[in-house]
């Protein structure tokens, strides 16, 4: 039914008012088809609706998705978010995000996901910010759209950037200048597989949400690197707290193993100065012999004390030079020959392949000590110790078998660890320091080797370290 004039002005009136209230749904119902066709008042009002209803929604979707995205504390999470959500409004089959450092003068990726591998354009890339196109964005605060990144890497042979991006299949792009509290803080990296993805449309989506979504990602930068900060120091805290246990074993150990020695020496010492004239020549020998016994042992404390000073204080430095295998090897054995023959024992070196070793001497030979030294301790009388060599492609693998009781599961565990005392005792009544092994592991993880043992209770040990070949001649160095 057509309307008079004086009613239709009316509907008009009451339409313009709800589009002020922003009622644009209700002024949909509120003027009839009839109406908007009458005059062009009426469609320009229907129109004007229809696009406002359009883009609340439009808004409120938006919201949503930031909102989602926002759900995420650490960056990590947000980018997460963001790469699962931010397709509904920006096509992509990539998404990167780089940080401004170093006061505005790099660009660093820090965060990269793809649906295309492999990813060639990494987190850690990093490159000037001055001078390149990504300080134009900066400038402008405006995104950039490159719809034909191969005819750009043409136009740009020397952009390393687009050349590794090209690579992994990208055809466009879309970059974001991420700006919060009107510092820039980094780019959004946008790309597609498809050339001519984007246009004006998603720069518009992109600027509607920029200042928020800067916003969330530098919290969330703030937050990881607060998480960050809080794992060091708690991972000091533990290192300090483990320091100061070690220093406590060691008072403890240095007063009760330093006591029994110097008691010795004390006594031996009053020997020699009250019963000089009484002693027979087995006697002189005996007291003498003791001293030397305890001395050594005090030396050997002390010197293993420092080593394990030098270590955890990180002032442990190697002089890494090529050696022959075959006469360190040879020097160590005929060196515990001698304790070996004490228990009617042997240690047998087997034939040990041509070449060279990487290592500092003084610290490989203070390896093999200890691990030959314990097989002849660890070994009943009239045991056979061999130590064996292999050489593969890379590395050597020196082993030392022993006779001993070998080694239980609950042994094995932590026995490369300070003050570690095994259920087994040497069988010739020698004493050990219980820091030998573990200053074995870490001279040999210096040189960037491994070391372990094979073992079964009742069946004897194996008790191995891994070390690097020599450098070729002319080899390639990084």
């Amino acid at each position: 039914m057509a309307l008079h004039e004086s009613q239709r002005t009316s509907l008009y009136i009451e339409a313009i008012e709800k589009l002020e209230r922003g009622e644009a749904d209700d002024l949909l119902t509120l003027l009839p088809p009839s109406v908007s066709e009458a005059d062009g008042i009426g469609r320009a009002l229907l129109s004007l609706a229809r696009t406002l209803r359009s883009e609340r929604q439009r808004q409120q979707h938006l919201d949503r998705i930031i909102n989602q995205i926002n759900a995420g504390l650490l960056l990590d999470e947000i980018l997460e978010n963001t790469y699962r959500d931010f397709r509904e409004i920006i096509p992509y089959n990539r998404i990167g995000l780089s940080r401004i450092e170093d006061n505005g003068q790099t660009v660093r990726s820090c965060w990269v996901k793809s649906d295309q591998a492999p990813v060639r354009l990494r987190k850690g890339y990093a490159a000037p910010l001055e001078g390149s196109s990504l300080q134009r964005i900066i400038e402008t605060g405006q995104p950039r759209i490159i719809n034909d990144l191969e005819a750009y890497l043409r136009a740009k042979p020397r952009s390393a950037s687009t050349r590794l991006i090209v690579a992994e299949g990208m055809r466009s792009s879309l970059t974001c200048p991420l700006i919060a509290n009107g510092r820039p803080i980094g780019f959004l990296f946008f790309s597609s597989v498809e050339p001519n993805t984007y246009d004006s449309v998603h720069v518009e989506t992109f600027l509607q949400i920029a200042e928020r979504l800067s916003l969330i990602v530098w919290q969330g930068w703030q937050a990881s690197e607060l998480l960050a900060q809080k794992e060091i120091i708690e991972q000091q805290n533990e290192e300090l707290e483990r320091l100061n246990e070690i220093k406590n074993t060691f008072l403890g150990m240095a007063a009760h193993d330093l006591r029994n020695p110097i008691s010795v020496i004390q006594t031996a010492s009053y020997l020699l100065e009250e019963a000089l004239a009484a002693l027979d020549n087995e006697q002189w020998n005996f007291v003498v012999g003791e001293v030397f016994r305890q001395t050594n042992h005090m030396l050997n404390l002390v010197n293993n004390l420092m080593d394990v000073s030098l270590i955890e204080s990180g002032r442990l430095e190697l002089e890494i030079e090529p050696l022959s295998l075959a006469d360190v090897l040879e020097e160590a054995v005929r060196h515990h020959a001698g304790l070996a023959e004490s228990k009617g024992s042997t240690v047998i070196l087997e034939k040990v392949p041509a070449g060279a070793v990487m290592a500092d001497a003084t610290r490989l030979r203070q390896v093999l000590d200890n691990l030959i030294s314990n097989a002849v301790k660890f070994s009943p009388g009239g045991s056979t110790v061999i130590v064996r060599v292999e050489k593969t492609a890379d590395h050597w693998w020196i082993g030392i078998q022993d006779e001993g009781p070998g080694l239980s599961r609950e042994d094995q565990e932590g026995l490369f660890q300070y003050f570690v005392r095994l259920s087994a005792r040497p069988t010739g009544g020698e004493t050990s320091t219980g820091l030998g092994l573990a200053i074995s592991r870490r001279m040999v993880e210096a040189h960037g080797g491994e070391i372990g043992v094979e073992s079964e209770a009742g069946k004897g040990a194996t008790f191995w370290f891994t070390l690097p070949l020599e450098t070729p001649t002319g080899a390639a160095k990084e």
